[in-house]
């Protein structure tokens, strides 16, 4: 694990949060003004977020671009495997999005972004930042990672984008010198979608061209690994294609550690006979709702902007508390009426009146 040498900015800013958090402070000063006062001075410059500056844009793909990052003091560095939110303003929206870490240096961080069709932050990221530009970072989350003590075989698998934390997997096993048995398995299109196909040259790697080659199935895996089942494997793709290779995995004690990049499906939702009222404590804002659909885009559409990141339930950025009443959610078709539950707004539908901390 990588970490910030002597945190001079974390140190420096600490007593200022005290101070803009004591009680007599805190109702005339704001701490947003203070952020923003310290930004307009220098981009970098933060009482605690994480900022950090674009050294690097690396064409990987056609529709795949890397980006070099250069964090400030208050970075507290990264595991191979996990993943950073970025915070964006995009169209005066505020959005999040969960992006794994491609390479994590001694003083820098790479994440690598594939172009979505009709992505909002994937193509603002491809269309508009350029080196010399900082972005807000969250700390490193996630715990795709190694474990301390690697097991004597290991399988790394990947498709599509997937490879992105399996590539700083790879990096941090080399790192480490791991000398057990390693299978790198990776699966594209063909060889001009396959992303860092430049740098990775490891002996231990396989590339499956689907175009060419075929599907890559468990009946591919078996064929090429016969002993697939029985290593610890870091697999990272597709939600569908994990799941399919797992309920082929024969029954193993060898851990399964899985990342997936898309989301579980939402469950169609009968509206409420009746309006429901939903209370945003620290907002103070209130809207009707009919349960139709989730709360997070019934709030949008009442001139709300709840913090956000993936809409689809996996980055957990637009989670917060249900103080009281019952939600419903849409992937797993479960009812939540206990007090003080933690919910996610964009795969949560009210089926009570609410009162939510957001």
């Amino acid at each position: 694990m990588h970490t910030a040498s002597p945190n001079w900015a974390e140190h420096l800013s600490r007593p200022v949060r005290r101070l803009l958090d004591h009680p007599l402070v805190e109702g005339v000063v704001r701490r947003a003004a203070v952020e923003a006062s310290l930004r307009s001075l220098h981009p970098m410059l933060s009482l605690g977020e994480v900022r950090a500056r674009v050294l690097q844009v690396v064409q990987e793909t056609d529709d795949c671009r890397s980006f070099v990052l250069r964090p400030n003091a208050h970075w507290r560095g990264a595991q191979a495997g996990q993943f950073v939110r970025l915070r964006l303003e995009i169209d005066g929206r505020r959005v999040q999005r969960a992006y794994s870490l491609s390479r994590i240096g001694r003083h820098t961080l790479r994440i690598t972004v594939k172009r979505q069709p009709g992505g909002r932050v994937s193509n603002h990221l491809y269309e508009q930042l350029q080196a010399g530009q900082v972005i807000t970072l969250s700390q490193a989350e996630g715990d795709f990672v190694l474990p301390a003590l690697l097991p004597p075989r290991l399988l790394l698998l990947s498709a599509g984008s997937g490879i992105t934390p399996v590539r700083a997997l790879l990096q941090a096993l080399r790192g480490r010198h791991y000398g057990g048995d390693l299978r790198v398995v990776h699966v594209s299109h063909d060889e001009a979608d396959f992303i860092f196909r430049n740098e990775l040259q490891d002996p231990a790697l396989h590339h499956h061209a689907s175009r060419r080659q075929g599907r890559f199935t468990a009946e591919t895996l078996q064929a090429l690994l016969p002993d697939w089942a029985q290593r610890p494997t870091w697999a990272c793709g597709p939600a569908a294609w994990l799941e399919a290779l797992q309920a082929a995995r024969p029954a193993t004690p060898a851990p399964w550690n899985t990342e997936r990049f898309a989301a579980t499906p939402l469950r169609p939702l009968q509206p409420l006979g009746a309006a429901v009222e939903v209370h945003f404590t620290q907002s103070r804002r209130r809207f009707a709702s009919t349960g139709h659909t989730t709360l997070l885009e019934q709030a949008e559409a009442a001139g709300l902007a709840p913090r956000h990141g993936c809409r689809i339930g996996i980055c957990r950025a637009c989670q917060c508390i249900k103080r009281s009443g019952t939600v419903q959610n849409l992937q797993t078709g479960e009812l939540c009426s206990e007090p003080d539950q933690a919910i996610r707004l964009c795969v949560s539908a009210a089926r009570s009146e609410l009162q939510i901390e957001a």
